[in-house]
């Protein structure tokens, strides 16, 4: 099952967290996998490590032709690379809101516009984006991330519609809260902690585990029918 043998993977914002969780579990089925992050920050995985800046278009682009030229081609990109702030509308600076889109939506484009020609050319690719159930139910103030996951469920679908005739399937994963740096000093606090048990029936947070297990279906064969669909690993919070 998700054997991804022989298949060439591309994840961005790898280093740590979600991403790194996401690459462990594709090598880990046997993919042969890219770790893109910012230059500087250290990678403890034994994959291609590829320094890049997903808001910078020189940085992805150089980025993506190291991978193409070390790969010969990419089977499977997960877009990954994200950001969260917690400040209501009226706080927020009209800078991190366009940083947000920068980061989560144009970050995620970027990329795809080298992968995607790889894909068609050989009528086969897996397309990932890591979005949130913030995109699906409401969290308080979070309008910008709430905002930016919800566009990539909706460039999902879009680009999943574009891509199907060439054996791409376009999907999300849309995780609950998991214990990362991103959500640890939110978490660390009891009282935030609870609110967030209270609304998971399974009355636990996601583990990096879980959204890696969730991309390793989305990136094999047997998800090859799934498209434009939003994957939520929540523990039942969206269906309540």
């Amino acid at each position: 099952m998700f054997d991804l043998k022989g298949r060439y993977a591309v994840v961005t914002g790898a280093a740590a967290g979600l991403g790194r969780g996401i690459a462990v579990a594709l090598a880990r089925q046997g993919a042969n996998v890219a770790i893109c992050d910012l230059p500087g920050i250290p990678v403890d995985i034994d994959a291609l490590t590829v320094e890049m800046d997903v808001m910078d278009e020189d940085s992805v682009k150089n980025g993506m032709d190291k991978i193409i030229k070390e790969f010969g081609t990419i089977d499977i990109i997960c877009c990954n690379a994200g950001t969260n702030t917690v400040e209501s509308l009226e706080a927020i600076s009209t800078e991190n809101w366009d940083k947000h889109f920068d980061l989560n939506v144009r970050g995620a484009m970027l990329p795809l516009k080298k992968a995607i020609p790889l894909m068609k050319k050989q009528n086969y690719g897996r397309i990932i984006f890591t979005s949130s159930t913030a995109s699906l139910v409401g969290r308080p103030n979070q309008p910008a991330y709430c905002a930016t996951k919800g566009a990539l469920n909706a460039m999902a679908r879009g680009l999943a519609l574009d891509y199907a005739e060439y054996g791409i399937t376009v999907n999300c994963i849309a995780p609950t809260f998991v214990l990362t740096e991103l959500a640890k000093s939110r978490l660390e606090d009891p009282k935030y902690k609870e609110f967030v048990l209270s609304m998971i029936p399974m009355r636990r947070l996601a583990t990096i585990e879980d959204v890696g297990n969730a991309a390793a279906f989305l990136a094999s064969e047997e998800a090859g029918m799934t498209t434009g669909h939003v994957l939520t690993v929540d523990g039942g919070w969206t269906v309540q």
